[in-house]
């Protein structure tokens, strides 16, 4: 998919990749910031995290 997100310089191809993955038998999401974040008990409590993240770092960004 050719997109462009706000920091990008030029429209790019972004590929979607599985953001749960398990570290000895624990569950973590990545994020684009290269940061691993975690642990989880479940996917259901690290897929509702990873939206509170995404809506973090949608804040930040539109501060001036």
């Amino acid at each position: 998919m050719l997109a462009m997100r706000a920091q990008d310089a030029a429209p790019a191809t972004h590929f979607r990749s599985e953001r749960i993955c398990r570290v000895n038998g624990d569950l973590y999401f990545s994020t684009r910031e290269n940061t691993l974040e975690g642990p989880f008990d479940s996917a259901e409590s690290a897929e509702q995290e990873i939206k509170a993240y995404i809506a973090r770092m949608q804040l930040l960004d539109s501060r001036p």
